[in-house]
């Protein structure tokens, strides 16, 4: 919200500088982001105001014309001026010679030179908004007011501060400048100065020549409007266009200006219908019939549906309520009777409409925040009364009032007991009334219907009574409903810096530990250390996302949004595979050559069987890694090739082996993505915990991914509940030497590495064994294929001897043959 300091001057006395008055407003939670100056740029030595004496025609061209201007100290200056509106008597910004102007067809500043135009020398010139750098306006010259003083600098004249207050969407009532002249008075002590909002009338009443009929209260809560006759369109006067202007619209005409400075007056929205292209001269206030077309003012035809409210005559509709009016009333050069309407419609209803059409506008703005409905018969009286002065005409006796549900706004009770018990400190209730006072409220009786909750608190050592007191909120104030409300008017308007450093009442509880989220973090500072990097993702997914990676999508097998924000997110995810794939798909597009590594943990929602209607879905949490690309960059002395199975599985052992778990790889084939021969699941014990494989190439086509890549997924709960517990304890070196033998074994093609290794590894003696070699083909029975692995034993108590090593394969190979029934290759 763009306040001019000039306009807000009008309703309330200021003395602080713009950026004073900025900080108290912005300590007070109206924050003021910046301080435009206007006018900041006008030399004041060569812009003053100047007073044109008379206009003499030029000798040589029919179009020009040549004023003498008095600039102040018994100095004249005649210069050459082709603008169509100058005239004797006027006030005006004259430049003299060097004065910086905009030059209208560069658009940029340039020193103002004497020129000889026509055989007639200028020295100076008489300047437009444009040429002033104040607006667009180039078609005649800014006109000052009659009373501005001729040779004072035009800065000190015209010159203003602009607040650019960022108001948060629960204060509509900031939205108006009569909105920040009640903030001002209450941090300085001054008084506001609301417009008189009296007007003549004639003899008619407004109720014999229109009529209004609200056909949906529920979303229209009040209706009020006048009716004006032989009004004259004209362009408005140079106060009300410069208000305009500072405020950040664009001037039009007077009536369609009117209506636009009262909604930035009083911050209620108003709209002039042409009188006389309102079938029946009735307006109906009803919700859009299915597809009724409406041509809004920006020339866009709309198809309405309900529950979109629109107004109406008797036939179509004319305007879409609280958003924009219609091209079929819209105000011309030929209206001379307006119907002028201020109304108050539902925020709700008045969002999703302008949402679903996609518009914006300056009155659903402050509609959707909920403006109160006792502006609308101030802002109607305020606007009429500028209608008369502004564009003639007479108005109808009586305002047009539909108010089906007349409710007064309730009072809110104030307790001394409540200000301490938030604030922590205690003011008196002449204070806390003052305060409120200066802000509007007034103060106001009990409601009968309800007794208060004390009659007295004990204020420091002393019992006080009358420490409750009732105070009903102004008129503009939309958001003051309960009485922390209230509390929170005290705290910023005193001061928050007032309010005293003290001791909490009660000590601060000692956090708990969740064991979950040590968990996690474990997890990710594992993961990182291995080259890994986390990503993060929606927890909302389309169905196309989850159906790439073959998840279904029926009705019962996910969660649906109920209103969503897009398509792309209508989905609960049930899996988050399809998120990491994705993210895998933008960063490959950008890096081809580098390999890329990343893990997600989230949260995946699975519906629960036989669920009611409001239950909550079973949320897991997952660990979704991909690895993709080079496995190392490129280099004249590393090996190339791309990551694959085995990348994926060592990133896992190292997670593992820091996590003390004893997890073992089984063949999977049963995955919807992930190749066939190339799948391990992952089980600890008997339970299953994830799985680990390549990405089929046509699951990679899906996301755009060129190449192979490696996936793992593991569910962390289930992870988590099969780790031993923690403990600690320290292994000493074995300072005596290792001793290792290479055992090639013929075994079924069925039976597992990690059947093997398990086997062998539970030998006392073998510190650890790795698998090197594995062949299938001639010399190995069908069915069969052969396996070598290395074993390394190593004796706390001493160093080995052959033979003693011989005894211990011995007996390993023995556990083989009667376990899988294995065989020595010879």
């Amino acid at each position: 919200m763009r306040v001019p300091l000039s306009w807000l001057k009008n309703y309330v006395e200021i003395d602080l500088p713009a950026n004073e008055l900025a900080h108290r407003l912005t300590m007070a939670g109206n924050e003021v982001g910046d301080v435009e100056v206007v006018g900041a740029d006008l030399d004041p030595e060569s812009l003053v105001v100047g007073h044109i004496l008379s206009i003499d025609p030029h000798p040589n061209a029919d179009r020009l014309r040549l004023p003498t201007v008095d600039i102040g100290n018994g100095e004249t200056a005649t210069v050459v001026c082709g603008a169509p509106n100058v005239a004797a008597g006027q006030k005006i910004a004259f430049a003299k010679e060097g004065a910086m102007l905009i030059n209208p067809r560069s658009g940029k500043p340039a020193a103002l030179k004497p020129a000889t135009i026509r055989g007639v020398r200028s020295s100076g010139m008489v300047c437009s908004m444009l040429e002033l750098g104040l607006g667009d306006d180039h078609e005649g010259i800014l006109v000052l007011d009659d009373d501005a003083p001729v040779g004072v600098p035009l800065v000190e004249y015209i010159g203003d501060a602009v607040l650019d207050v960022e108001v948060t969407p629960n204060r509509p009532d900031c939205l108006s400048i009569l909105g920040i002249a009640h903030e001002v008075a209450a941090l300085t002590g001054a008084s506001v100065t609301e417009p008189d909002l009296s007007y003549p009338e004639n003899d008619t009443p407004i109720e014999s020549q229109a009529k209004v009929e609200i056909a949906d209260p529920d979303l229209c809560f009040r209706y009020t409007a006048t009716l004006i006759h032989n009004i004259e369109i004209a362009e408005s006067p140079q106060w009300m266009r410069d208000a305009l202007t500072k405020a950040g619209l664009r001037p039009i005409n007077n009536i369609v200006d009117i209506t636009n400075y009262v909604m930035l007056e009083y911050g209620q929205p108003l709209h002039a219908f042409d009188f006389g292209k309102v079938r029946d001269s009735t307006i109906i206030v009803r919700a859009a019939r299915p597809d009724e077309p409406l041509e809004t003012l920006d020339g866009t035809i709309r198809t309405l549906r309900p529950p979109m409210l629109c107004i109406a005559d008797t036939q179509d509709a004319i305007g879409l309520a609280g958003v924009m009016g219609g091209a079929n009333t819209e105000i011309d050069d030929s209206t001379t009777a307006v119907l002028l309407e201020s109304a108050n419609f539902h925020a709700i209803n008045t969002r999703r409409t302008r949402l679903a059409l996609r518009m914006d506008s300056e009155a659903s703005y402050r509609f959707e925040r909920g403006i109160r409905p006792e502006l609308a018969p101030r802002g109607l009286r305020r606007a009429t009364q500028l209608m008369l002065q502004l564009a003639g005409g007479t108005a109808s006796k009586g305002i047009l009032d539909i108010y089906p549900d007349a409710t007064p706004m309730p009072s809110v009770q104030i307790s001394r007991h409540r200000i301490r018990q938030v604030l922590g400190v205690d003011y008196t209730m002449e204070r806390v009334q003052k305060t409120l006072e200066s802000l509007g409220f007034e103060r106001d009786r009990a409601p009968e219907s309800i007794m208060p909750t004390m009659d007295a608190f004990t204020v420091g050592s002393t019992p006080e009574s009358n420490s409750v007191i009732w105070m009903k909120p102004p008129y503009w104030r939309s958001d003051i409903t309960i009485e922390d409300d209230i509390v929170e008017e005290l705290a910023r308007i005193i001061g928050y810096e007032s309010i005293p450093t003290t001791m909490i009442s009660t000590p601060i509880p000692h956090g708990q530990t969740q064991a979950s989220r040590v968990f996690r973090e474990r997890v990710k500072d594992i993961l990182t250390a291995t080259g890994m990097c986390e990503t993060i993702s929606y927890s909302l997914v389309s169905a196309n996302m989850l159906e790439r990676v073959g998840v279904d999508t029926g009705e019962s097998d996910v969660m649906r949004i109920a209103n969503p924000m897009s398509s792309e997110f209508t989905l609960l995810r049930t899996s988050l595979r399809a998120s990491v794939l994705s993210t895998l798909a933008n960063n490959r597009r950008v890096s081809q050559t580098d390999g890329i590594r990343i893990y997600e943990i989230g949260s995946v929602y699975l519906p629960k069987e036989e669920a009611r209607e409001r239950d909550l879905p079973d949320e897991r949490e997952m660990l979704v890694g991909v690895l993709c690309g080079p496995r190392f960059p490129i280099s004249w002395n590393a090996p190339q090739g791309d990551m694959g199975f085995y990348d994926g599985k060592g990133v896992l052992e190292s997670l593992f082996a820091e996590l003390r778990a004893e997890v073992r790889y089984e063949a999977y084939g049963d995955d919807p993505i992930l190749r066939r021969g190339r799948t391990a699941q992952l089980l600890c014990g008997n339970a299953p915990v994830g799985v680990i494989g390549e990405v089929r190439q046509a699951a990679l086509e899906r996301f755009d991914v060129d190449g192979s890549a490696a996936m793992f997924e593991i569910d962390l709960a289930s992870l988590r509940a099969t780790l031993p517990e923690e403990t600690r304890q320290h292994t000493p070196a074995n300072p005596f030497p290792e001793a290792y033998r290479d055992l090639a074994l013929i075994v079924d093609a069925d039976v597992t590495s990690a059947r093997i290794q398990h086997i062998i590894e539970r030998h006392r003696m073998v510190a650890r064994s790795v698998p090197f070699d594995i062949y299938e083909g001639e010399g190995v029975p069908e069915g069969k294929r052969s396996l070598a692995y290395r074993i390394v034993f190593q004796s706390p108590r001493g160093t080995l001897t052959s033979e003693q090593v011989d005894g211990y394969q011995s007996n390993i190979l023995q556990q083989l043959r009667r376990e899988l029934d294995v065989e020595m290759r010879a």
